[in-house]
């Protein structure tokens, strides 16, 4: 029976160059000299830090630029709000993975929906699809990219 699997993954050693690209760019631009502006990778988030929070703005936008140069889909991207303090200015953006329960749920009542003849089960943080006929799975991924949703699905695992 075919089947296949939606997830949504972020390749994180194009993360990791994108950051360091991203560093590159702040260290040789002319309005971020001496400010100290830096960003740093750790597991599944990157920290900011800058003097101010027009800095903090900028480099975000190098940061965006730089992973969708890399082929990182900036839906991904959680940014959280800007901490200042004195002379410094720190942010977070976190890498959201994974498929939670939630949209889980809405991906399995959208496939429903269709009346297409397929079954959708949530297994972890993926959602397995499978169906007697590989034309319904391929309008299920055409219908599901169509869709609106909240974070960038990848279909993978993709078996007739």
């Amino acid at each position: 029976m075919p089947s296949f699997d939606i997830v949504s993954e972020v390749n994180l050693h194009e993360v990791a160059n994108a950051v360091d690209q991203a560093n590159r760019e702040v260290a040789t631009r002319f309005d971020f000299k001496g400010s100290g502006a830096r960003f740093e990778l750790a597991e599944n988030k990157i920290f900011l830090a800058a003097q101010t929070d027009f800095q903090l703005q900028q480099m975000l936008d190098i940061l965006r630029l730089k992973l969708a140069k890399r082929g990182v889909d900036i839906a991904c991207l959680e940014v959280g709000a800007p901490r200042i303090s004195g002379q410094a200015a720190h942010q977070e953006v976190t890498l959201r993975q994974g498929i939670d329960y939630e949209l889980a749920k809405q991906i399995t009542k959208l496939i429903k929906d269709t009346k297409l003849k397929v079954q959708a089960s949530v297994q972890g943080d993926q959602v397995r699809v499978s169906g007697k006929k590989r034309d319904d799975l391929q309008a299920v991924i055409r219908i599901l990219k169509d869709a609106k949703l909240t974070l960038p699905l990848q279909f993978t695992n993709f078996r007739d």
